[in-house]
């Protein structure tokens, strides 16, 4: 059987468990992405099955409904939020004008041009504004901080690929790690210039990543603490709680994690300050009714 870029395969290897699409063909190996989940693999093409229509349509609608509960998760989420955020703007509704919010500018750096796009089609589900920009990862360290400085961005987001490798070191070596070190050097760059975690906050990682060192690196959040698979939407839901978090407290590292679909043991960080502003009064524009 022939295999080229774009089809969907899973692995005999491993229980054809995740889905992955074919990025490129050399020989007789193929280099693979998640479909769902960040991450990188390489196999053999006599490991490689492909994912008939019917078995395809299947492991979608499975990873659909999976997103959809997580977004469900977060909406109520969100209305608690807000209506706690109305009750302290309003002095308990004493005030009964309209008032506005100053929301947080991310700036989204994916390795994966495919997950790019749903990461800003779900930034935009949930209302907050997005720059998304495309860069391999081994380019991340030198393009990142100009991209910054161009964009001022409130928080950013650095992910794409990864995977550990136990053939090239341990679990606590970074150079067993197919891009973690980029990301952490990403990372790093952006400090050099942005020190204070609550004036720019970072998420970086994907999938297996070395969680200690992009933490060390600067990161308020980090994936992956158990080394585990995280799925490509997380980093939205971490950015998105801390966009809608007043800026007067705190962003609890649990209450971030919990609606994600990874959670703690592919997610973590430290306390964070929130980064919405609100204020009063909100002033009547005339455009709006065009």
């Amino acid at each position: 059987m022939s295999f080229s870029a774009g089809d969907m395969v899973t692995r005999q290897s491993y229980n054809h468990d995740l889905l992955f699409r074919i990025a490129s063909v050399s020989g007789d190996n193929a280099l693979l992405y998640g479909e769902n989940v960040r991450l990188i693999a390489d196999a053999s093409l006599g490991d490689l099955v492909q994912v008939g229509k019917r078995d395809l349509e299947r492991r979608k609608k499975q990873g659909k409904d999976q997103e959809e509960f997580s977004y469900r998760l977060f909406r109520q989420d969100y209305q608690l939020m807000k209506d706690k955020r109305e009750y302290q703007t309003t002095n308990g509704y004493q005030y009964t004008g309209r008032f506005f919010q100053l929301p947080a500018k991310v700036l989204h750096i994916d390795g994966d041009r495919m997950y790019l796009r749903k990461c800003i089609e779900l930034y935009n589900r949930i209302g907050l504004q997005v720059h998304g920009v495309h860069l391999h990862e081994k380019d991340m360290p030198h393009e990142i901080p100009e991209l910054v400085d161009k964009i001022q961005p409130n928080i950013i987001v650095i992910t794409g690929h990864d995977a550990y490798s136990s053939q090239k070191g341990m679990k606590k070596e970074l150079r067993a790690y197919r891009n973690s070190k980029y990301f952490a050097e990403a990372v790093r760059a952006i400090r050099d210039n942005y020190p204070n975690l609550d004036d720019v906050v970072i998420f970086a990682g994907a999938c297996q990543s070395h969680f200690e060192s992009l933490i060390k690196a600067g990161a308020n959040f980090a994936s992956a603490p158990l080394r585990i698979n995280i799925h490509a939407l997380d980093p939205v839901y971490v950015a998105a709680k801390i966009a809608y978090t007043p800026f007067m407290e705190k962003v609890g590292v649990w209450e971030t994690l919990r609606n994600t679909m990874t959670g703690e043991k592919g997610m973590g960080g430290i306390e964070t300050k929130g980064l919405l502003r609100t204020g009063i009064p909100y002033i009547y524009n005339e455009e709006e009714d065009d």
